[in-house]
């Protein structure tokens, strides 16, 4: 049988290529108790790693230099949620005051406009109340929800130390496992590759860290300045969600807007809040992501948006914050292989020129 016989038509391609896709969704979805713990513990102690290897370098038994580095991360992580739960411990117990006011507030605003348009209050009323009570209700089944996503995330916390251990101790095996996979021809091609995701995956991630904590700070001083209750959790919270692309951005200055319009005498408080969250949206984009955040892996904003949301639906929150590492891997394993090259372009943000572009079409107009 001849190499031409091997070919397959186009839509072949396609046809396996969406079977293989849609398979792969699959695995992850149906193993994702298992897969999200590991995906966590790989980008861990991806960052843990140039710890561990300084500590071996100066001479500690490298079994203790991974439990030292191990211990170091979580007296850190223990002491921000320490200061989190405290914080959103707070915010809880007040949170059916928050939504009394709110709907308190909306009931009064609806009825006016009711009575300036000369439409029924008592309908509107009735629709409010009925209103109240369904937000009672998602109030008292969400934490329902949270004390079963607090169980199912203490097994997870259970299993990522030890997966972190076992990939630091045995780092050596597996870079030797991918160095014989590869084959002797590709060694050094598969070696720059390895390298190139750890960097890019360090920088990425210990870059995050320090922007969460600037916005944080930001974010912190800018409610405290305006005398919004709640300042260190919402901004704290907002932080986080800022490292979701786009979304948690929204939902960040969502949370603050709604506490001044409740807590503050004022509307003219919901406009600051938003002004002042603007200001530092601007300045994490221009000043903190392309000098901290000093990721060589370029993501557009169209494929950031689908991944966090794909990342969602198939793994719920962890999904989300898991989606850009992985993309950014993904696109990297894409630029490094010939065939994939385009897919790689297709998720980075380098423009062509629209000259350009139609240059291209004009001459293969004209071949045709």
């Amino acid at each position: 049988m001849s190499g031409e016989d091997l070919k397959l038509p186009f839509y072949g391609k396609v046809t396996i290529f969406l079977v293989g896709l849609i398979a792969l969704l699959a695995i992850l979805y149906i193993a994702k108790s298992i897969i999200i713990p590991l995906v966590f513990a790989i980008i861990i102690a991806i960052v843990l790693h140039p710890v561990v290897n300084f500590l071996v370098r100066i001479k500690i038994n490298r079994v203790l230099a991974i439990v030292l580095t191990m211990l170091l991360t979580f007296l850190v992580i223990a002491a921000f949620g320490a200061v989190l739960f405290s914080q959103a411990s707070r915010f809880g117990e007040s949170w059916p005051i928050l939504v009394e006011k709110f709907t308190s507030l909306l009931n009064q605003n609806i009825a006016d406009a009711a009575d300036y348009f000369n439409k029924d209050p008592q309908k509107i009323h009735d629709w409010i109340t009925k209103t109240q009570g369904e937000i009672i209700n998602v109030s008292t089944a969400a934490i329902g929800q949270t004390i079963v996503l607090l169980g199912n995330g203490l097994v997870i916390l259970l299993l990522i130390p030890f997966y972190i251990f076992m990939i630091l101790f045995y780092q050596p095996i597996i870079l030797e496992f991918i160095r014989r996979l590869s084959g002797s021809n590709y060694q050094s091609h598969v070696k720059e590759l390895v390298s190139q995701i750890k960097t890019v995956i360090q920088r990425y991630l210990v870059g995050l860290i320090i922007e969460a904590i600037l916005m944080a700070a930001m974010n912190t001083a800018a409610l405290l300045i305006l005398g919004i209750e709640y300042a260190f959790i919402l901004g704290i919270l907002a932080a986080l969600l800022n490292v979701i692309p786009y979304i948690g951005g929204i939902i960040a200055v969502a949370m603050p807007m709604m506490v001044a319009l409740v807590t503050k005498p004022s509307p003219w408080y919901v406009f600051y809040v938003l002004a002042a969250y603007y200001i530092i949206q601007l300045i994490d984009n221009h000043y903190i992501v392309p000098y901290i955040v000093a990721s060589k892996i370029k993501i557009n904003a169209l494929f950031s948006v689908i991944v966090v949301l794909a990342g969602n639906a198939l793994w719920g929150i962890p999904g989300m914050f898991l989606s850009m590492p992985l993309l950014a891997i993904i696109k990297l394993i894409c630029d490094h292989i010939e065939p994939l090259k385009p897919w790689g372009f297709l998720l980075g943000d380098s423009m062509p020129s629209i000259l350009k572009i139609k240059r291209i079409f004009k001459k293969s107009d004209i071949n045709d």
